[in-house]
């Protein structure tokens, strides 16, 4: 048996798969990686969650970058890699999905939000900081344009940001503590299109592993964590999902 053909048995046979997903999954649905050579923190300077709080300034350029790269994502479809975990879930009546991303592509895909745990937040819509108000995020950026100034809440005058975790912005606890409790959960982990690099999130596929889970890798690059693996595919997400065809 070829290492494709494990890779479709170990999910096929799983009885809670627990996917693991990042920036690498939704390349091919036309979002570059944040982190890669050409992500969007190569050319541009993180915005840090205290100096956000503190500095009218850097609440402008936040903006600034947020009308220019985030607002396009309503505009993203799905691609194979989403509609294949949502596939696997949904068929199965069982498993769930970790992301990285702030897309919100796998609940498009076909997962109810309870199923997927966002460790990194929502880019698609806005939030208050301080009452947890929520705000549609078209609306928030036409604000912006039209008055250049940071947005506030029309409740409690504080301040609006994405729905995402920023640099220095403390992780949910509320996401983590799932993420961690659906980690044990697993008999087959599938990380799929994360570099695992970025902790504390990149240390659930151990934990996995540690648990007995069977850990599949499947990512275009090396991984820290590729010895760790009881199947390392490095391919195109898309491309490795689709060749698969797990569910079809």
């Amino acid at each position: 048996m070829n290492t494709e053909e494990q890779f479709i048995e170990s999910i096929l046979h799983s009885n809670y798969p627990v996917f693991f997903t990042g920036a690498g999954i939704s390349t091919n649905s036309g979002i570059p990686d944040f982190r890669g050579p050409k992500g969007f923190w190569k050319t541009n300077t993180p915005i840090m969650f205290q100096d956000f709080m503190s500095q009218e300034s850097q609440r402008l350029k936040y903006w600034t970058q947020s009308v220019e790269f985030k607002s396009n994502f309503q505009e993203k479809k799905p691609n194979e890699g989403h509609n294949i975990i949502s596939d696997v879930i949904n068929n199965k009546k069982s498993g769930h999905c970790i992301t990285q991303n702030v897309d919100n592509l796998h609940q498009r895909s076909g997962l109810k939000d309870e199923q997927v745990t966002e460790l990194h937040g929502n880019a698609t819509y806005a939030i208050c900081l301080n009452c947890k108000k929520k705000f549609e995020l078209s609306h928030i950026h036409k604000q912006f344009k039209a008055t250049n100034q940071p947005p506030k809440c029309d409740v409690c005058d504080g301040w609006i940001k994405t729905a995402t975790i920023s640099f220095g912005q403390p992780m949910p606890e509320d996401k983590m503590i799932i993420a961690h409790e659906e980690t044990l959960k697993a008999d087959v982990f599938i990380v799929a299109g994360s570099s695992l690099s970025v902790f504390p999130a990149a240390n659930f596929p151990l934990i996995a592993k540690e648990n007995n889970a069977k850990l599949l890798i499947v990512n275009n690059e090396e991984t820290q964590f590729d010895h760790f693996a009881d199947i390392l595919i490095h391919d195109d997400i898309s491309k490795t999902f689709s060749n698969l065809n797990i569910i079809h």
